[in-house]
């Protein structure tokens, strides 16, 4: 795969958003991961957890640890305990983790943040660094450690002070959860945000292990092959996998119905796992490990709630660059993809010319884009790349990545949040080009009865339209190609004559009549336009040619002002049409490519207009 030139890409809900390739450094296979488990024990959650459901969602943490991380877990309420004391990952940690989870209860008086964070980020296994260390920290409320108010806002100062700046310069990261309206929610997302850390809200005690599983896939990012359908792939180099199955929302413990088929047709389920299988079943999920798998697809027969996946322990792994929790236009998104071999990159061109790295965004309400990267500058690279810097609308994104190749498959899963200024519109990011930025002046030097003209600058209020939920017009977002084909649409509901005759003689006060008459003037054939332009406009033609400056004076008060009434609904409701055409499941956003160089522009050449392709699907999607 040789480069392409920067693209245009991943106009999520239909905007683009610039990118390029550009070198962000050299990627490296991660090192070893240290994650500190802190668990509130307040008395509270006895209403916010009455099932207790804190407890396998933390033994589902211990069994998806990495092999060979240091992790260790903390419960704190007026005082802390460290349950798990922090280790390196192995069987036996496991097993500790899973036999002391049981100890987590909802006894504590109170809820003693500062100390729990203070006792869980103790640095002297790390000597004073934090930068590679992960803290994953579940409340269901606010700071207290007294009767006294004023005691615990002084607290929850001291430790968004001088506690989070220390903990920040030693490298940190929070990654946090609430559980329950009554948490601390601004004090939990600024822990998270000045640490770089994610945040997430668990509305229900249902959602805490999908919560903790977000947490830990932010920590630890680990490999993943992608499922379709219930099925999924797995190659020689896969040493082992575990597959994580949520239940569906209506399943019950005795509803639950599950079982894992290889590729020569043996079953496994729960209650008789196969040959190399563990099966774990807890309320919500399955765990499945399946050690040294065989090559070939595997099918997963039952419902597969909404998270699931499949993580691999491999030799052939695919790195990607650490997800920001926040981007912007100003900060962007940059993404770097490599493989990695035994260790070391692979630059082989003979792999590389076989695989296909995908990239998807889905929002918050389930859309999404998809484009295919290229390879980065210099052929033995072996690094595909781009950069996400502008979407419409803030909030939160996954991010898939997905390699595919001939016997091979990885996928990566993230999360980051789309970041807009306060008081500026994600569409107001877009900058204008000159003729937009042009456009109201003939409107204010024009007379008074065109005020209405600048009504037209809303022209990015379509955009702004484009973040709602609902299909989206494409056209309304290229530059400079769909700005001249708004122009054009507009203009397009007025006769060509009449823009000559000044634009003023066609709407008259009886605007209605007149436009009936032109739409079938347009429509008929030349020989009967010609007859009926002797008809209807014998007396307002030697107005054209021989009084052209007395006509603004006679009549321009009502054909300005009915102008905008009739003409601007025309656009609005085309705008409305292309909208209803177009939707992000229906096209591969990287068709969309109008940068302004040689192979763009060859680009541009070779593909139909937006509008010529209303639901273009993409062929590589199922």
């Amino acid at each position: 795969m040789r480069r392409i030139s920067s693209v245009l890409f991943v106009a999520i809900l239909c905007l683009p958003l610039w990118a390029g390739a550009q070198s962000t450094g050299e990627l490296e296979l991660p090192e070893g991961a240290d994650v500190r488990v802190i668990v509130d024990v307040s008395g509270s959650m006895k209403d916010n957890d009455p099932d207790n459901l804190r407890q396998p969602a933390v033994r589902l943490l211990a069994r998806m640890l990495p092999e060979g991380a240091h992790a260790g877990l903390w419960t704190f309420g007026q005082y802390v305990n460290m349950l798990v004391p922090r280790d390196r990952v192995d069987d036996a940690w496991r097993e500790q983790m899973i036999d002391r989870s049981a100890e987590i209860s909802s006894i504590a008086l109170r809820t003693n943040l500062g100390k729990a964070i203070e006792v869980a980020s103790d640095d002297y296994y790390t000597d004073g660094d934090l930068s590679r260390t992960d803290f994953v920290l579940l409340t269901d409320g606010k700071v207290d450690i007294s009767d006294d108010e004023q005691v615990n806002r002084a607290e929850r100062e001291r430790i968004l002070g001088p506690l989070l700046d220390e903990l920040a310069a030693k490298g940190a990261t929070f990654h946090t959860v609430a559980l329950s309206a009554e948490a601390d929610v601004s004090f939990l997302q600024t822990l998270a945000q000045e640490t770089g850390g994610s945040y997430s809200v668990a509305p229900t005690a249902d959602a805490l292990s999908r919560a903790f599983v977000k947490a830990l896939n932010a920590a630890v990012p680990q490999e993943q092959v992608p499922i379709e359908g219930n099925r999924f792939s797995v190659d020689a180099a896969v040493q082992e996998f575990t597959a994580l199955i949520f239940w569906g929302e209506e399943e019950t413990s005795d509803t639950r119905k599950l079982s894992l088929t290889d590729p020569d047709g043996d079953t496994g389920r729960v209650d008789r796992p196969a040959t190399a299988m563990r099966w774990a079943r807890e309320p919500g999920y399955d765990l499945i490990t399946v050690t040294d798998p065989k090559a070939g697809e595997w099918r997963l027969n039952g419902e597969l709630g909404e998270g699931s996946r499949v993580t691999v322990v491999s030799d052939m792994r695919m790195v990607v660059s650490p997800l920001p929790p926040v981007f912007s236009e100003e900060k962007p998104l940059r993404l770097q993809i490599a493989f990695f071999e035994d260790g070391s990159k692979l630059t082989d061109q003979n792999f590389l010319d076989v695989m296909e790295v995908r990239v998807t965004i889905t929002s918050e309400d389930g859309r999404s884009g998809t484009k295919v990267l290229s390879q980065g500058e210099g052929a033995d690279s072996g690094i595909y790349q781009d950069i996400i810097g502008r979407l419409p609308s803030a909030g939160e994104y996954k991010i898939d990545v997905i390699a595919d190749g001939q016997t091979f498959s990885r996928k990566f899963s993230g999360i980051s949040r789309f970041d807009v200024p306060e008081g500026e519109s994600p569409a107001s990011t877009t900058e204008p080009s000159p003729s937009e930025s042009e456009e109201p002046a003939p409107a204010k030097g024009s007379e008074p009865e065109s005020v209405p003209e600048p009504e037209q600058q809303p022209e990015p209020t379509p955009a702004e339209d484009d973040a709602a939920p609902g299909p989206i017009d494409v056209s309304a977002v290229e530059e400079p190609q769909a700005e001249a084909a708004e122009t054009e649409e507009a203009e397009s509901g007025l006769p060509i004559w009449a823009m000559i005759a000044g634009g003023l003689l066609l709407l008259s006060a009886v605007a209605g009549a007149l436009f009936a008459v032109a739409r079938r003037k347009r429509k008929a054939a030349p020989e009967s336009r010609e007859a009926t332009d002797k008809e209807d406009t014998s007396a307002t033609e030697p107005e054209d040619t021989a009084e052209e400056q007395a006509a603004p004076e006679t009549e321009p008060e009502p054909e300005v002002e009915s102008a905008p009434e009739e003409a601007i609904p025309v656009a609005d409701d085309e705008e409305e049409d292309g909208a209803e055409e177009f939707g992000l499941e229906d096209f591969d956003l990287s068709e969309f490519d109008d940068l302004p160089d040689s192979d763009g522009d060859e680009q541009q050449k070779a593909r139909p207009a937006d509008g010529d392709k209303p639901g273009h699907r993409d062929k590589r999607e199922p």
